[in-house]
């Protein structure tokens, strides 16, 4: 059988991180959505996305299809009656699609003429931004129990404190020594070829992905994922870093999502609650205002691409997009849009030419090309979001 994810309607309030991905590339847990998928059904799959994105996350298309919603992490349950799918068959939970059957000459899906299955089990469906990190400690277990199941663990070094041993695992190539790991309340993941310097504290449920890296004396609070490629230091608490990001120095980052290529300058910091303790609200891109979360805890929401200089400081709830430059003192505003560049005393548009000359460097410093299907899905969002920049 052929895999399809598709984003569902989900997709725009999933912004900005959906700007350069599927939501199925989210990441959530140790793993992404996709990754979860392909893991439990043990075949790959392809991505029914916005038209502008197709060209580096094309569709395949065969005779016979399961179509499958991104937005919901799969469990084994899910899986097994995803797999007994055939023609003219849907999966919902209560009046959401989460898989369908479909074939290569079916010209239009009419669900009136599908059998309905009801899902009526749990599952963990990714809606919001903010669902990213508040859902993220149950990822967390569901991948440690995926990834690690009847595998056993390197050694854990003799100079590690270690409380709970028996839910830390270790992959090969990581590097250890000289911090503390606390998994009593949740599991350790610690990705292969991953590092963590001397002094680091961390308390699970944590997951630092392949090629992550701690930094001397950092301070980990689960739930926390540390994304593949990522470098941080300084204190960290419930939040996710996709790949290829860092906040590698002092400072706090809480109840926070960073995207793909971020950089949060030195003593950058996070403010997660309100001076009233009154619920945040974040931007909404679908409906162009500020909503309510239903947290009392959120923090900073940033989308790929985008940059911090020293000593930024982020308001409670503050929504970042893609290809951002923010500098200054002061607070900058809750909602900064793509492509924007300055701080508190002004932003102006931060033009593609020289955004994309800091793409090409940063990427090369990891040994990757800041490629043309990159550029033109950058291209796009520039002027998708032209409406809301001011000059």
């Amino acid at each position: 059988m052929n895999y399809i994810l598709f984003d569902g309607p989900s997709r725009n309030q999933l912004l900005p991180f959906t700007y350069t991905r599927p939501v199925a590339d989210i990441r959530v847990g140790i793993l992404t959505i996709r990754e979860k998928w392909e893991h439990y059904l043990n075949a790959t799959t392809s991505t029914v996305t916005e038209g502008y994105l197709t060209e580096k996350y094309p569709m395949v298309e065969m005779a016979e299809n399961v179509m499958i919603n991104g937005s919901f992490l799969p469990s084994s349950a899910l899986v097994a009656m995803v797999k007994k799918l055939s023609a003219k068959q849907a999966v919902l939970k209560d009046d959401s699609i989460i898989a369908f059957h479909t074939t290569d000459i079916q010209k239009e899906v009419n669900f009136d003429d599908y059998e309905i299955i009801q899902f009526k089990d749990e599952l963990i469906e990714i809606q919001h931004t903010w669902d990213i990190f508040s859902k993220n400690g149950v990822a967390i277990f569901l991948d440690f129990d995926l990834l690690t199941v009847n595998r056993k663990s390197q050694p854990i070094p003799k100079s590690v404190n270690v409380m709970a041993p028996e839910n830390i695992f270790i992959e090969e190539g990581a590097k250890i020594q000289f911090s503390t790991l606390n998994a009593s309340n949740g599991p350790i993941y610690i990705g292969k070829d991953a590092e963590i310097m001397e002094g680091s504290l961390i308390r699970g449920p944590f997951a630092l992905c392949e090629r992550g890296l701690l930094k001397m004396g950092a301070k980990i609070y689960g739930p926390t994922t540390v994304g593949p490629f990522c470098k941080v230091g300084g204190e960290v608490n419930n939040s996710v870093l996709f790949a290829n990001s860092s906040k590698g120095h002092e400072g706090y980052l809480g109840n926070s999502v960073l995207g793909e290529w971020c950089n949060l300058g030195a003593d950058t910091n996070t403010s997660n609650l309100k001076n009233n303790y009154a619920e945040v609200k974040l931007w909404d891109y679908q409906t162009g205002r500020f909503a309510p979360t239903g947290l009392q805890f959120c923090g900073l929401m940033m989308g790929d691409h985008s940059k911090c200089g020293i000593n930024t400081m982020f308001n409670t709830g503050t929504v970042v997009g893609v290809n951002a430059n923010i500098y200054g003192s002061g607070y900058p505003r809750n909602f900064i849009a793509s492509f924007s560049w300055g701080g508190p005393a002004g932003i102006s548009t931060y033009q593609t030419k020289k955004a994309f000359e800091v793409a090409k460097v940063v990427m090369s410093r990891r040994n990757m090309e800041f490629s043309a299907e990159e550029r033109a899905i950058l291209e796009h969002v520039f002027e998708e979001t032209k409406k809301y920049r001011k000059d």
